[in-house]
């Protein structure tokens, strides 16, 4: 009887022991991150069989359970990924944001006070002081150019520095994952009983590393856990991790590629391959809006040195000569594929500014065939030849022999804010006059008048000559003498333009029969303002992205379109903060460890454990009772 009460009341002992470690190892770990909580898992004894029935031996404690639910796990990791992902987007993004909104630091204020300064010259076409504060006013636009330039190659840098310190974290998770994973098979061979610590640690180190990229995980019937990154990507299998790297792109040397490392070989990964987490958001953010704002930031200057040249072309310096250059005008750049094996050196060169997008172009050769794609939309072309012209773009082979497989990357705008600069320094050499003039004659009778003349191209100038032309009433017409192309004769409308010779004019009113009208070189025509006004025109001209904004709202569009993006993704974020929140909190009502449940928990079992003590004792008074009966 009392060996029967000593077994019962020590399997009582043992449990409560058991229970009161356990107990204690929740409280101790209650802090500790990814901990789930333990309870012991007990039954009863098998009971003995005898003559007044089936008498039972106590208890038995079949194992540790750790309280987990796969269900919660997954909802809180992808939430957890893609707050991560938000988070980093949205970071990086702020500062773009912050950087074009500034209305002091921004491109707006000195854009203005570069066409004030042209509208001073328009005003004072001979005024040295004009022309200079122009000339200012263009240094410090260039400047500001370049200074949101520099500052959006901060952020590329940036970013590349934050995907290779994340490709090297998440290596080091990887390898930590496949350690404790072998340390749980080798656990699970030797003894059947889960190692639930072990399983704690796997769990947050997967848990972390699915903050910087998004995982999937699954276990074999063996034991080994394999673990999947972003569309399925294997990163760690059993005991072996699939090693990432970080480096520059074989298409742009300023973009970093994550590459998987088979052997001694870098295989590039495509960015979509890695969603979700930080990674995630570092390429969403770099292959979206760091490339689509610099790019259309790049496209204003661009479209302001082109179109601003083309029309100071057209005009008259202080010296006589016709004009030049006023900008340096950006010239696209070419990244040739690293691993290209032909000599080819290709060209690109923009032949219509106002059809150039805010993309980037990617040019491939294979199977005899050329084909350009348009890499915002993925829209592509597929050309026998080159030269091609795509979207205001003329491309073709400079030299050298491209080969089956080469490629290269076209980028039209994506460093012309860099590029710009002020060609001319001399304020003598400002065209804000215009090549030719008109007149009529005074001994004209009919009352006729001609307009100034418009110059849309120079290649006929300077006229070699007078030019004149003379009315036939008879004929209604005039005719042209001194030009060297000799055009006309041109019928007569009143106010309708006469153009040859890259000119334009309107003769208007009631011409006499032999009526003359004369073009001729503006010489001295310092006071002249002609084409200074038609270089203030376009400031309000739509030229950009097919002639629907002009320079100013085109950067105003590239402003909006930042903060619009930043404001939208700044919800998603807070959204994402409340599901994540309560995602985290609903685990943790069924894993975590509450400190006064396992208080009460642990009272709980000192009382089981003092009861079966008891017990014990008496079964030893009664033994020694018996004893003495003897």
């Amino acid at each position: 009887m009392s060996g029967s009460i000593f077994s019962i009341g020590l399997s009582g002992l043992n449990a409560a022991r058991l229970a009161l470690s356990t107990t204690s190892h929740n409280i101790a770990n209650a802090a500790t991150p990814g901990y789930s909580r333990q309870e012991i898992v007990q039954s009863e004894a098998m009971p003995q069989s005898s003559g007044a029935g089936f008498i039972g031996s106590g208890v038995e404690v079949d194992t540790v359970k750790r309280l987990y639910n796969q269900f919660l796990e997954t909802q809180r990791l992808n939430a957890q990924t893609q707050q991560s992902y938000l988070d980093a987007y949205h970071t990086q993004a702020a500062q773009i944001d912050n950087m074009l909104a500034d209305p002091t630091s921004g491109l707006s204020p000195s854009l203005q006070s570069f066409f004030s300064g042209l509208a001073d010259v328009s005003s004072n076409p001979a005024s040295v002081p004009s022309r200079q504060s122009l000339l200012s006013g263009a240094e410090a636009m260039d400047s500001r150019f370049a200074a949101l330039q520099t500052r959006f190659e901060d952020l590329r840098s940036g970013v590349a520095s934050q995907i290779g310190s994340t490709v090297d974290h998440i290596n080091t998770l990887a390898q930590a994952i496949a350690d404790v994973s072998g340390q749980m098979v080798a656990v699970a061979s030797s003894d059947e009983k889960p190692a639930n610590d072990l399983f704690d640690q796997r769990g947050q180190l997967v848990s972390e590393l699915n903050k910087l990229v998004r995982v999937t995980t699954v276990t074999q019937a063996d034991g080994t856990f394999n673990v999947f990154v972003g569309s399925g990507q294997s990163l760690v299998v059993g005991r072996n991790v699939m090693t990432l790297s970080a480096s520059p792109s074989a298409d742009d040397p300023s973009s970093t590629s994550v590459n998987l490392q088979v052997g001694a070989i870098s295989v590039p990964m495509p960015p979509e391959v890695f969603q979700g987490g930080e990674l995630g958001g570092l390429l969403a953010f770099r292959d979206g809006m760091l490339n689509d704002a610099q790019n259309a930031f790049g496209r204003v200057a661009l479209a302001l040195a082109m179109t601003f040249n083309d029309q100071h072309r057209l005009g008259q310096d202080l010296q006589g000569s016709l004009g030049g250059d006023f900008f340096v005008e950006p010239a696209p750049v070419i990244h040739s594929r690293t691993t290209n094996t032909g000599d080819g050196v290709l060209s690109a060169t923009i032949s219509d500014v106002t059809a150039v997008t805010a993309s980037d172009y990617r040019l491939t050769y294979s199977g005899g065939n050329y084909t350009i794609t348009r890499l915002s939309d993925d829209q592509r072309g597929t050309y026998a030849t080159l030269p091609q012209t795509v979207d205001g773009i003329d491309i073709d082979i400079a030299s050298g022999t491209i080969l089956d497989g080469d490629g290269y990357l076209i980028q039209p705008t994506r460093y012309a804010a860099r590029d710009i600069a002020v060609a001319i320094k001399d304020t003598n050499l400002v065209a804000a006059a215009a090549p030719v003039r008109t007149g009529a004659a005074t001994t004209n009778t009919g009352n006729g008048k001609i307009t100034a003349g418009v110059v849309s191209d120079v290649t006929a100038m300077p006229l070699p000559g007078t030019v004149t032309l003379t009315y036939a009433q008879a004929t209604n017409e005039f005719s042209v003498t001194g030009s060297a192309s000799s055009p006309g004769p041109f019928a007569y409308t009143s106010g309708a333009s006469i153009a040859f010779d890259g000119m334009s004019f309107a003769i208007s009113g009631t011409p006499a029969d032999g009526d003359t009208f004369t073009i001729t070189n503006n010489t001295a025509g310092v006071a002249d303002n002609r084409n200074a006004l038609l270089l203030g025109r376009l400031q309000t001209t739509n030229i950009i992205n097919g002639g629907s904004a002009n320079y100013q709202a085109a950067f105003s569009q590239v402003v909006s379109n930042v903060g619009n993006a930043t404001r939208e993704i700044q919800v998603q974020l807070e959204a994402q903060d409340t599901l994540t929140r309560q995602t985290v909190e609903a685990e943790q009502s069924f894993s975590g460890v509450n400190l006064d449940e396992e208080a009460a928990q642990l009272i709980r079992n000192q009382q089981a454990y003092q009861a079966s003590a008891k017990v014990l004792q008496i079964a030893s008074s009664l033994f020694q009772s018996v004893l003495e009966l003897g």
